[in-house]
């Protein structure tokens, strides 16, 4: 990254997705600002989010030109996000901080108003009282809901989502949309498919199936197996963002209308993009390579007996049979295609995992 010094604000920057994101400007950035907001939820093991923010200071020490500073806070906390826009004057918002998980939003749908409804308006009104060049969001692929079209496009209907954390996200895409044709906000929103890698999400697959086998536990596989999922790498979904924040939206783009011949041309400064790796894996065919992985490591021993620990159950509430990114416009418009493959990611995080847990075979 180039440039003139800019000020940056990365909300969730404890979590999975923030904490990469962090990281990579701290190597990349030469000078400026860049600002890490968290509240430290204990929605999974707070360890794991300070364990994050050791590694960023750390980063940090080796790069005594850049100004970061992280902030223990709150983006539903209105005056809290006041203050910091306020003083630090940024260019760039890059907002990460969300309750995830699609099943907790069943039992616990207040949290998601708070973060995800909440939080986001204060965000943009930030945005709106001291004008930013971009703001980049996080939005998901759940957003699709039970979508049957194949791969899915930003183009498609995402009228019917079938979680509350489905429906907030696309909230967040509609609030930003309003934020950009009223007050000239240049907004963007990432449709993120499944990201995992190392020090990632414990409520995710790869990290939970892990937890169990390690404990003797059965793992449930959804829909009986008959489950595919686009993995994404969080070095992609980064390399993504980054491209993305530096090269905020016009105006006055036309759109073609799919399976018509109109033309609509949008006069807010406003885009979505999918980051997938559009390659969907089969879940039972993802177990194979993780458990692969995991012996390889040393994480699990080699005589390992995994069919005694898995157990093909329906399909849960919320969830979806199927994702499937279709980020042809991402490689269009930046020329990024992500890039690491399950294998590889997989192998990333069973090392990490050995590594960080300490396990000695």
């Amino acid at each position: 990254m180039s440039g003139q010094p800019v000020n940056i604000l990365v909300t969730g920057a404890a979590g999975f997705i923030g904490a990469n994101l962090v990281r990579r400007l701290l190597t990349d950035m030469g000078e400026g600002t860049i600002i890490g907001l968290d509240n430290l939820n204990g929605y999974y093991d707070v360890s794991l989010k300070e364990y994050r923010l050791n590694e960023l200071s750390s980063i940090h020490s080796k790069h005594p030109t850049l100004n970061y500073k992280f902030v223990r806070g709150d983006i539903a906390d209105k005056k809290l996000i006041e203050s910091l826009f306020e003083k630090y004057h940024f260019d760039i918002v890059v907002n990460l901080a969300a309750q995830a998980g699609v099943r907790y939003s069943i039992e616990n749908p207040d949290a998601y108003v708070e973060s995800n409804i909440v939080g986001f308006y204060n965000i943009l009104e930030a945005c709106r009282h001291h004008p930013v060049k971009h703001l980049v969001y996080a939005s998901s692929s759940s957003v699709y809901g039970g979508n049957t079209k194949i791969p899915f496009s930003t183009d498609d209907n995402v009228d019917h989502p079938v979680s509350l954390y489905a429906a907030t996200k696309k909230s967040n895409e509609l609030f930003a949309h309003c934020y950009s044709k009223l007050y000239n906000i240049p907004t963007t929103g990432l449709r993120f498919f499944t990201v995992y890698g190392p020090a990632g999400r414990p409520d995710m697959a790869y990290f939970g199936f892990t937890n169990k086998l390690l404990k003797g536990e059965t793992i449930q596989i959804y829909n009986y197996g008959n489950c595919r999922r686009d993995f994404t790498y969080v070095d992609d979904i980064v390399e993504g963002i980054v491209r993305v924040m530096m090269a905020p939206p016009v105006p006055d783009t036309e759109h073609v209308v799919p399976d018509t011949e109109l033309v609509e041309v949008s006069t807010a400064p406003y885009a979505i993009y999918n980051i997938g790796g559009g390659q969907p894996e089969n879940l039972l065919d993802f177990v194979q390579t993780l458990q692969e992985e995991l012996v390889r490591a040393g994480v699990l021993p080699e005589d390992y007996d995994f069919e005694a620990h898995k157990q093909l159950v329906p399909m849960q509430p919320g969830d979806v049979p199927l994702t499937y990114a279709d980020a042809s416009a991402l490689e269009r418009d930046f020329g990024f295609v992500p890039k690491v493959t399950l294998r590889e990611g997989l192998r990333k995080f069973a090392e990490w995992y050995r590594e960080y847990y300490q396990i000695v075979r």
